[in-house]
């Protein structure tokens, strides 16, 4: 077996990060090496250092210095390297080098330039030097029967020899991956066997899930994903921490949603308490007003029926007397037409026939009208009044004790602030390079990296912000924003010559009016100092409201039909909407922030 084809390769001399063989090779704390100049480029403006390999993060920057011992092994490799090149052929035909241009007596001048000798160790061996604390590991091809009868004088090879090995296995990873790594010492505590060829499991493959030993690795897993058991178990620790951490930011979040929800059961309670009185009063007004206006019309109904049947009564008791009067007349001027005596009957026929003083009932009628009227004009004031009161229920609400200094229910206001209502669009030239735009501008959300665009001087270059396109210099606007779901979110307005690059200053004296939003629960106004905020109910949509002429930046709880808060100051300059997603916290705060059409409030 060469030793170009078993041992050594460009590989394990080659920085990750520069793609060459190493020049001045460090250490990191996590085992892996690179170029000095390389991961000190790499670390250049890093507030957290970080493995370029393994992503291990280091808090604190680490002290790196040279590894001599690997520096001289590299520098060694690199002198056989470039004989090699220039004689493959040489040796070839002279029998003096191998395949890949390396000497047979590598392993001798090896030896000459680490401080101590080389262990034996039979099957996997192990070239360990001290310096520097640093230790390295050379994992050969385990010698294994089939192997061994092809080889001379077998049973004397336990060490490193100039003896020619056997040529490499095609199918064997280790003749090109694991044979030249940085590694600790070998840990001298048991662990587990393979049932099958009766060796330590050491090796994960990441290829299968599984933890095998060098055996099955070369066996089922040769050109499989492998890494140490322990590197394997360094990375899930890690993992560990982040999922640890991820639960309990979720039982966090329950536990803050279990007492909103109570808080909300209590504000319920309250509400349908005070609604019961309120509402038990109204109708019982009402109810009241209609008993005492029944009442009065069967009180009322009664007298005239009354009233109405005495007056027949006399009027009857009149026409009977007049009645009876004629009828009188009329038998008399009956008895005059039988009479023989003409004298009697010519006196007496001028009296008889002379009309009678008899009443001319011809427009007399009985009087039928009941007198209700009254009674139903009073009831339809009442009635009146009463649909007055519940229009104001509806539009109000019944009256509530204030929540807050700043949360009053305004339902009126809100709808008249939201007849100002602008369409507003973003502003591509002023977004941060982190920042994704929707097409129609309406929607933005913060990405994992920075995209190549202009660096202008109306762009922000550090905080994760953009502005609306629409300048505000005059009269009143109005704007939702959906922000339902977000863990962090800036929302307001900025006055056109706010500081667009470096570090900002939220704050009203430098230009900026909005309300701010952390952790998904703490809401503050950046005044000065800070203003925080308890909100009781968790809006998902925001209303901004600019009253340029009063000075007036307010906001409000469109959902709950809430008043926030009000900023009052002096404008001098134009104003633009602001919006900030903040950045997406791994994923957790990837919602976009949304701008809305302005629904009119029923």
């Amino acid at each position: 077996m060469s030793l170009s084809g078993s041992f050594l390769s460009d590989e394990q001399f080659q920085c990750s990060i520069c793609l060459d063989v190493f020049t001045n090779p460090v250490s990191t704390p996590c085992g892996h090496s690179f170029c000095m100049s390389c991961i000190s480029r790499y670390w250049v403006g890093a507030k957290v250092c970080q493995c370029p390999l393994c992503k291990k993060t280091f808090q604190k920057r680490p002290d790196l210095q040279i590894n001599r011992t690997l520096r001289e092994i590299t520098e060694q490799f690199k002198s056989m390297r470039g004989d090699g090149v220039m004689g493959k052929e040489k040796g070839r035909r002279k029998g003096g080098r191998g395949d890949g241009g390396m000497p047979h007596n590598f392993f001798g001048e090896l030896k000459k330039k680490l401080p101590r000798p080389l262990p034996k160790i039979p099957q996997t061996q192990t070239c360990e030097a001290s310096g520097q604390g640093e230790t390295i590991s050379a994992l050969l091809l385990p010698v294994t029967n089939s192997q061994a009868s092809s080889v001379p004088n077998h049973s004397a090879i336990t060490g490193y020899t100039n003896a020619p090995l056997p040529p490499p296995n095609p199918w064997s990873r280790s003749s090109s991956r694991r044979r030249f790594t940085l590694s600790g010492a070998a840990s001298s505590r048991d662990i587990p066997v393979c049932d099958s060829h009766k060796r330590g499991i050491t090796i994960y493959c990441r290829t299968d899930h599984v933890c095998i030993c060098p055996e099955c690795e070369m066996e089922d897993h040769y050109d499989h994903d492998t890494v140490t058991v322990e590197s394997k178990w360094m990375e899930t620790k890690e993992q560990v921490k982040v999922s640890e951490q991820e639960i309990q930011e979720l039982i966090d979040m329950r536990t803050s949603k279990i007492e909103e929800i109570k808080i909300s059961v209590t504000e319920l309670e309250m509400s349908v308490d005070r609604e019961t009185a309120s509402s038990v009063c109204l109708f019982s007004m009402l109810a009241s007003a209609i008993e005492r206006s029944q009442a009065d019309l069967i009180e009322v109904m009664d007298i005239s029926r009354r009233a109405a049947e005495h007056q027949a009564d006399s009027m009857i008791r009149q026409l009977e007397r007049e009645v009876e009067e004629l009828r009188g007349k009329q038998s008399a001027l009956a008895e005059l037409a039988q009479s023989d005596d003409h004298l009697h009957c010519v006196k007496t026929f001028p009296v008889l026939s002379k009309p009678s003083n008899a009443k001319d009932w011809s427009g007399v009628s009985l009087n039928t009208d009941l007198g209700t009227a009254a009674v139903y004009k009073s009831l339809a004031d009442v009635m009146e009044k009463f649909q007055q009161e519940l229009k104001n229920v509806i539009e109000t609400g019944y009256p509530a004790p204030v929540l807050g200094h700043s949360l009053v229910r305004t339902h009126n206001r809100m709808k008249r602030v939201q007849e100002y209502a602008l369409n507003v669009t973003l502003d591509s030239k002023t977004a941060h390079p982190r920042l994704l735009l929707s097409k129609n501008m309406k929607s933005v959300r913060c990405g994992d990296r920075q995209h190549f665009v202009s660096d202008t001087p109306e762009r922000f270059d550090r905080v994760v912000c953009v502005l609306g396109r629409e300048a505000i210099s005059s009269g009143k606007h109005y704007w939702e924003v959906e922000v339902g779901g977000k863990t962090d979110w800036d929302l307001g307005v900025a006055r056109q010559s706010v500081n667009r690059k470096g570090k900002v200053d939220y704050t009203p004296d430098n230009g900026f009016w909005f309300l701010s939003l952390r952790d998904r629960s703490n809401y503050t106004f950046q005044s000065e100092p800070w203003t925080d905020v308890q909100l009781n109910l968790r809006p998902n949509k925001i209303g901004i409201f600019v009253d340029y002429e009063n000075g007036q930046v307010s906001f409000y709880n469109v959902d709950a039909k809430v008043h926030i808060y009000t900023f009052n100051d002096i404008f001098t300059e134009n104003l633009y909407p602001f919006f900030s997603p903040c950045t997406n916290k791994s994923g957790k705060n990837d919602i976009p922030m949304s701008i809305t059409p302005v629904n009119m409030t029923d």
